[in-house]
């Protein structure tokens, strides 16, 4: 791995990261749904917008269609969506850990219904990863953490492992803006009519620090973000580019602490290290003898940043 696939994956890392303490700064003055809403059409205008410009074209397949439908649904809807109300009680850094559950849940969920081996490697990543989780969490419920919420973030991360399951293998062309465009355009439609139901007479507390909060999100996990991914997949292959998400952990925690003042202790470092380290076993497991790969299936790409992420990327949070 060069200098610049490194560069690359930590950047993308962060801004994952990051994607946790924007939302919460949302959440806390905006309907959650309704702010997604907001958010994913922008972005889906945007995105397709652009794409079109480069001469891209709604051209997928059905199987493609069917894995754009299937994560506009899972990841966007649900999973940003129950993230997103969790999050207006369960604080960013909490949320982060979480969240980088995914890679853990897609290995396990995948040898319990999927038959998938697990090499020993992998099989001690998972459960180091696991414990982690339970460390910071359990010691976060006795210091007040909302279980309500935490329990919404959790479904969250288990509805995307499900959704990166189900369009494992989906092959993809080209159209990759376009491709992140729809399926942005399928979450705002998706969450369109629970938003107007749910939140309705919800006033959004318009700010500059929201509207910051807002642009961020939308240009720098929902774009920036999905533009490193592909283009270190296309340098390093879909199963390197994903150990960066061992670094999501601890990013997480300390992006929370610096910028909305949330305390961490002991626990969370400790157990932070443990999850990075767990995820980081996982993925090196699955990480190919062979050369980096020299291209990769863009639909594929998509589901694995989101089986973290992959994020996204908020697009990740």
């Amino acid at each position: 791995m060069d200098i610049k696939a490194l560069a690359m994956g930590v950047t993308f890392a962060v801004i994952w990261a990051s994607a946790f303490t924007s939302t919460r700064l949302i959440v806390t003055a905006a309907p959650p749904l309704t702010a997604l809403v907001i958010r994913f059409g922008i972005s889906a205008a945007l995105a397709i917008g652009i794409a079109l410009a480069l001469g891209q074209r709604p051209r997928f397949s059905p199987r493609e269609w069917w894995a754009l439908v299937i994560f506009g649904l899972c990841q966007n809807a649900l999973y940003l969506g129950l993230n997103w109300i969790g999050m207006q009680t369960v604080e960013a850094s909490a949320a982060s850990i979480i969240a980088s559950m995914m890679p853990l849940l897609v290995a396990l969920f995948g040898r319990l219904f999927l038959g998938d081996r697990l090499r020993p490697l992998a099989v001690l990543g998972l459960a180091a990863g696991l414990f982690g989780v339970a460390l910071i969490m359990g010691v976060r419920l006795t210091k007040g953490l909302d279980p309500h919420g935490a329990l919404l973030c959790v479904a969250a991360v288990v509805a995307l492992a499900v959704a990166t399951l189900a369009v494992r293998g989906a092959g993809g062309g080209r159209n990759v803006l376009m491709a992140v465009g729809v399926q942005m355009g399928v979450g705002a439609a998706a969450l369109l009519l629970p938003a107007l139901v749910m939140e309705h007479g919800r006033p959004i507390a318009w700010s500059g620090p929201l509207g910051a909060a807002l642009l961020y999100t939308i240009l720098a996990p929902g774009i920036g973000a999905t533009f490193i991914w592909f283009q270190l997949v296309k340098r390093i292959g879909a199963v390197r580019a994903a150990t960066f998400h061992f670094l999501s952990p601890p990013f997480g925690v300390a992006i929370a602490a610096a910028l909305l003042g949330e305390h961490f202790g002991a626990s969370d470092v400790i157990g932070s290290a443990i999850v990075a380290a767990g995820i980081l076993m996982v993925q090196l497991s699955r990480v190919p003898a062979a050369p980096p790969y020299q291209a990769e299936d863009d639909i594929r790409a998509i589901h694995s940043a989101s089986s973290v992420p992959a994020r996204r990327t908020e697009s990740r949070s």
